[in-house]
């Protein structure tokens, strides 16, 4: 069908109907509400040429997102960010809970006196922060002559992109046409949940793992991961059979009567906890903390690919080795002096010093150096460091070959999520109360989910260990392994794959022998186009500005794509709110662009890219 004889078929309106544009965008959590923060900022040139938002959520609360929704947590789930690290909106989370009643207050269970900078509260508390937050950027936008329209529970089916500039949305209440469409849709769960089985591909939302009400679980429960989502599955169940109690010596915990089995082991390949919080001397990441992108961008090669190791030596080392100095670790600074000291081997050294032959009593032993830093404002200089440096890293892996991509992914993010999702102090102390009380074990080894389940009413998991392999049976088995990239055969809108307006994100290779090093799972992502060897690095295809990328390998001025999940292959340490907002900030810039130019089919300029970037 051509978009003329669709067009009149369906009834819609022209699209040159107004010289102002309209936009849609997709979703209504947190970097859905930044961009819209952003965009408040520069409505004074925008309004000028936008002349509507339509804002669609396909859940019930317009302005959360999944982590703090109370469709999906509990008031126990603890969020990882405190008021003074979180990117500003309009007001603080510490300024808007002071200016929030008494029974507000109670109902929150927060004391007013004990409220402050610093705290950790729950996911509860930071989605109706955030909701309030979006509400007010949404009145001032109004105020600013831009048309605000809001749809709950208003899931988008498809999307339709027939010709530049001109996207159609079809919704569950019908069809809507945009002249630019921003998809924010934030985290995706696998629906592939066996209660039969007492298997969870996911802990979301977590009700449904909780007994009901007046029952218990006296039994073994699993676990897949041992990261924050596995300590949200853990508090929840632990909440719900006993109570946790401050004695002289510390936190207990003590199980509910009839729950004497009640017990959790948390699966983890390499046996390990996440480090627990620590204290930072720049309260908010920036792109560009440690290097500008115009020196960045003169570290790539002839072929214009950055290499990790470049990146390494000559932005990371000296950054990483005046941090060490700091935190007094002369002799790991002292490493980096040597040349032959690479990435790798940084990775390696700095998990050693954090292995321990127990991953409660190694939490027990940095409990200590985790209290000293965050209650005494200590930072911990090499952490913060890393994160940054890594995170300049992410605006820029579209410059990486393939090599060091699958490195980056492989070997680095998995150390620095142990290291940087830090883990508050309340749920360390939890874990260690459990862990006394006989309640929480960790199993060592890589752990798989049995294709085939033969005993019915169980779930069965191969641990792979130095031993050889052991199956454990659960009636309960959550995975909490984390949020997966969505890959293009799993993209919320077949339409945009069907005609070719995404592709996969990719990278080629710096040399054939980074692709004859490659494992076997990750050469069945090898493919040949046009005569070249390319790596797909997951999910979708983007430019420097979230622009979709199509199969002809041209940017889409009417299509931005800012979900994780999405663009992980393009931008894989995007985690946060402090990138929700850096992107949303991105995206706008990029709009004001492109209304500037609306003739505008090339893609983006290095110059143009840099003054974006520059600029948040």
């Amino acid at each position: 069908m051509t978009a003329t004889t669709f067009r009149e078929k369906l009834n819609l309106p022209a699209a040159n109907m107004s010289q102002k544009s309209r936009l849609a965008v997709i979703g209504s959590g947190p970097s859905a509400i930044y961009f819209l923060k952003h965009f408040l900022e520069q409505s004074h040139e925008l309004a000028e040429k936008i002349v509507s938002i339509a804002i669609y959520e396909k859940g019930t609360y317009m302005g959360m997102g999944m982590p703090y929704s109370p469709a999906m947590v509990e008031k126990s789930n603890l969020a990882n960010i405190s008021s003074e690290e979180m990117p500003p909106l309009l007001t603080t989370l510490t300024d808007w809970l002071r200016g929030l009643d008494d029974s507000t207050l109670h109902e929150l269970n927060i004391e007013r006196r004990k409220v402050n900078e610093r705290a950790i509260y729950s996911r509860i508390i930071l989605g109706r922060y955030l909701q309030a937050q979006y509400q007010a950027i949404i009145e001032k936008i109004t105020t600013a002559g831009v048309i605000v329209r809001e749809f709950a529970e208003c899931p988008i089916l498809d999307i339709l992109c027939e010709q530049p500039d001109e996207v159609t949305l079809i919704t569950g209440n019908g069809l809507e046409r945009y002249d630019k469409v921003l998809i924010a849709t934030g985290h995706h769960w696998p629906d592939r949940d066996l209660p039969e089985n007492g298997y969870f591909a996911s802990p979301w939302p977590i009700k449904k793992i909780l007994p009901k009400e007046g029952e218990y679980f006296n039994c073994m429960i699993g676990t897949l991961g041992a990261s924050l989502s596995a300590f949200d599955v853990v508090g929840t169940l632990a909440t719900h059979h006993g109570e946790f109690i401050a004695t002289s010596s510390g936190l207990a915990y003590r199980n509910a009567p009839g729950t004497d089995n009640f017990r959790i082991k948390m699966h983890s390949s390499h046996g390990r906890l996440p480090h627990l919080s620590y204290s930072i001397e720049k309260l908010r990441r920036k792109v560009y903390q440690h290097v500008s992108r115009e020196k960045l961008l003169d570290l790539t090669d002839a072929h214009g690919f950055l290499r990790i190791e470049v990146y390494f030596d000559i932005v990371c080392r000296p950054a990483l080795r005046e941090a060490l100095v700091k935190d007094g670790l002369y002799e790991t600074a002292g490493l980096l002096d040597n040349d032959t000291f690479t990435l790798k081997n940084f990775v390696e050294q700095m998990q050693a010093e954090h292995q321990y032959d127990d991953a409660f009593e190694g939490m027990r032993i940095e409990m200590v150096e985790s209290r000293d830093s965050v209650l005494g404002r200590n930072p911990i200089h090499w952490k913060e460091v890393i994160d940054d440096l890594i995170y300049t890293l992410n605006f820029h892996a579209e410059l990486m070959p393939a090599e060091d991509h699958i490195f980056l992914v492989s070997t680095v993010m998995p150390f620095l999520m142990n290291v940087i999702a830090a883990m508050p102090l309340q749920a360390g102390d939890q874990l260690l109360a459990l862990y006394d009380a006989g309640k929480l074990d960790i199993i060592s080894g890589k752990t798989f989910l049995q294709e085939k389940q033969m005993i019915d009413g169980l779930t069965t998991v191969t641990v792979e260990q130095s031993g050889g392999n052991e199956d454990v049976s659960y009636q309960m088995f959550v995975d909490c392994s984390g949020q997966k990239p969505v890959d293009i055969e799993d993209y919320p809108f077949p339409s945009l794959v069907h005609h070719g307006v995404v592709r996969r994100a990719r990278a080629k290779f710096a040399s054939d022998r980074g692709l004859e090093a490659l494992s076997s799972k990750h050469k069945k992502r090898v493919v040949v186009e046009n005569g070249v060897k390319i790596f797909y690095t997951g999910g979708i295809d983007i430019d420097g500005t979230y622009r979709i990328i199509g199969t002809d390998g041209r940017p889409n001025n009417a299509l931005f794509d800012i979900s994780f999940t999405h663009t992980f292959g393009v931008r894989p340490y995007s985690y946060g709110l402090q990138s929700c907002s850096d992107t949303g900030a991105i995206v706008v810039q990029a709009l004001k662009l492109a209304f500037e130019d609306s003739n505008r089919q090339s893609d983006l300029s290095e110059s143009e890219v840099t003054t974006i970037y520059e600029q948040v």
